[in-house]
């Protein structure tokens, strides 16, 4: 007679819950390969959501260090809590997972549109960041337990290798996912349905896994629960993905008002310009929305207001433009062709090369009606020549070529960049960008930088002036009024603005150099400006030299000190 098993005497305890093999529809071996690949599908998903937090942060809020430190941290400790949570559901673990798939699906996918909302009618993401972040990586901590109890479930095998084989198809996932964003759904679908899409994939993949084959380890209760579920998310992402244009639409409203009359998303950033033309208060061109004075944005941040540019391009043009010849000119930056207006006002000037990052901006500065009028059409003149390159990679490949293949040197080169309290901006403010910089001046030459805002924000501003000296140039500091309070080129824009100076004037700051200190004022050849006289110009720099910081140390690419 042969003795039951020992599960199957009275009294026996039978075997933990968690550890009951599973009944399959498939093979163990397939059902095992099948639950690895949607291991596989989940990272990739857990991947997308988390760059997808720190992409939209990093725009809605700004400083992508702090906002990618603040997403990942939080995410890795909720990640943490997730998985001590999880082992309350080990004993119904393809129920839990079905659950938190579900779940994970619906926050993940709909947390793009969720920080966006927060940002167009409240004004601020932060908490919404942060608390979409701990909901996410407690769902995504979950999964590892209960996907590695029903792997065990389906085989069982010694634990070190159920684990190598879950973190293999976890990281080659999480690969996949990665690559995945940049290259496939943000360009291909922008930031909310391409969250919301993965959003489709994850619970699919989830309700396939449990629905289909753990679905015989269900009550009928609980299939039909989990089946509602996710149709239910599935219906909801669905119509987010419909309504996705709409929303952005009145969350664009919400932001920049009914005048926003071009909006595109280039391969560089999100390009945004309200009101017409450009030629004054009330003025446009006829265009529905297109009523008020241009304004362009860049990230969310104005670049561009057609009632003080000219102020701003005038000051950074024109002195520059003095003390020696400016036959050739380099701008670095300025695709808007702004910059590139007030040069050509000189007949001196025989050419003229703009690198500029993004196609989009030159683009639009070549054939949008407001900002062709605005800027003269001069990426139009034959003097001219545009590429569309990085600042930095570009002046390090013209240095790259050595003296005996390098082209003539620039006489002048204006430096019209974004601040640099900006992190993606900071290399082009450093001690290396401004040597490859000093490389390409000719031996009288002049370089002009854009350094940010001196009052608000004056250890940025002088850390920039430190930087330009540490290069071998001397320099000469100097600032303009009318800066509008909207201007934001900074780290943070939900923070409340800094304080402006004393008056409530609010400044431009720039910094002149050159291999011996440059002369200062306007060119005998200088044509009439339209807002700037040589007086305010000496004003400006008179206000700047008392005010000097002395002893900042550079910024470099190693250390840059205008995130300190």
């Amino acid at each position: 007679m042969i003795d039951p098993p020992e599960s199957a005497r009275v009294g026996a305890p039978g075997p933990p819950d968690d550890m009951t093999p599973a009944r399959l529809p498939v093979p163990a071996g397939l059902g095992r390969l099948l639950v690895l690949a949607v291991v596989f599908v989940c990272a990739a998903c857990g991947l997308v959501y988390e760059l997808e937090l720190v992409a939209l942060a990093t725009y809605l809020v700004g400083d992508s260090v702090t906002q990618a430190s603040v997403v990942l941290s939080v995410m890795v400790f909720a990640m943490g809590v997730g998985a001590l949570l999880a082992k309350r559901l080990r004993c119904r673990a393809a129920v839990g997972f079905g659950a938190v798939e579900a779940g994970l699906a619906l926050v993940g996918g709909t947390s793009a549109m969720a920080l966006y909302a927060c940002f167009a009618w409240f004004g601020q993401s932060r908490s919404a960041l942060v608390g979409f972040s701990l909901a996410i990586g407690i769902l995504i901590g979950a999964e590892v337990p209960l996907l590695m109890t029903l792997i065990q479930r389906v085989r069982r095998q010694d634990a070190g290798g159920a684990v190598a084989d879950l973190f293999a198809a976890d990281y080659v996932g999480a690969l996949v996912g990665g690559l995945a964003f940049p290259f496939l759904l943000l360009p291909g679908f922008g930031q909310l349905t391409g969250a919301l899409l993965t959003g489709a994939v994850n619970a699919v993949a989830g309700a396939v896994l449990v629905l289909w084959l753990f679905r015989r380890d269900l009550s009928a209760r609980a299939c039909w629960a989990l089946f509602g579920a996710n149709a239910l998310v599935l219906a909801l992402l669905a119509a987010g993905v419909v309504l996705a244009t709409p929303f952005e639409r009145a969350a664009r409203l919400a932001v920049y008002g009914s005048s926003a009359r071009v909006a595109v998303q280039t391969g560089v950033q999100e390009v945004v310009m309200t009101g017409g033309t450009g030629a004054g208060a009330g003025a446009g061109n006829g265009r529905k929305g297109s009523g008020g004075p241009l304004a362009l944005y860049l990230d969310g941040r104005l670049r561009v207001s057609a009632e003080n540019e000219f102020r701003y391009h005038e000051a950074l043009v024109h002195p520059a433009m003095a003390g020696g010849p400016h036959g050739r000119v380099l701008v670095l930056g300025g695709g808007d062709g702004l910059a590139v207006r007030e040069i050509l006002r000189y007949r001196a000037v025989r050419s003229v090369t703009v690198v500029e990052l993004d196609p989009g901006v030159l683009r639009l500065a070549r054939t949008d009606p407001g900002l062709t009028r605005l800027n003269r059409h001069s990426l139009a003149d034959p003097r001219v020549r545009t590429v569309t390159a990085d600042a930095f990679d570009w002046l390090r490949q013209q240095g790259a070529r050595g003296p005996g293949r390098r082209a003539a040197p620039y006489d002048v080169i204006v430096s019209d960049l974004p601040d640099p309290g900006i992190t993606a901006c900071t290399k082009l403010y450093s001690q290396e960008f401004y040597g490859l910089a000093a490389q390409l001046l000719a031996r009288d030459g002049r370089l002009v930088v854009h350094a940010g805002p001196p009052i608000e924000r004056a250890r940025l501003y002088w850390t920039v002036e430190s930087t330009v000296r540490s290069v071998g140039l001397a320099t000469v500091p100097y600032r303009l009024s009318g800066r509008p309070a909207a201007f934001s080129g900074g780290p943070d824009r939900s923070a409340a603005p800094a304080a402006a100076a004393p008056s409530g004037t609010r400044y431009w700051g720039f910094v002149l150099a050159a291999r011996h200190r440059p002369a200062f004022g306007l060119a005998p050849d200088a044509p009439p400006l339209a807002g700037l006289s040589a007086g305010e110009l000496r004003a400006g720099r008179r206000a700047e030299s008392r005010e000097r910081r002395a002893g900042l140390p550079a910024s470099t690419l190693m250390h840059p000190r205008y995130l300190d």
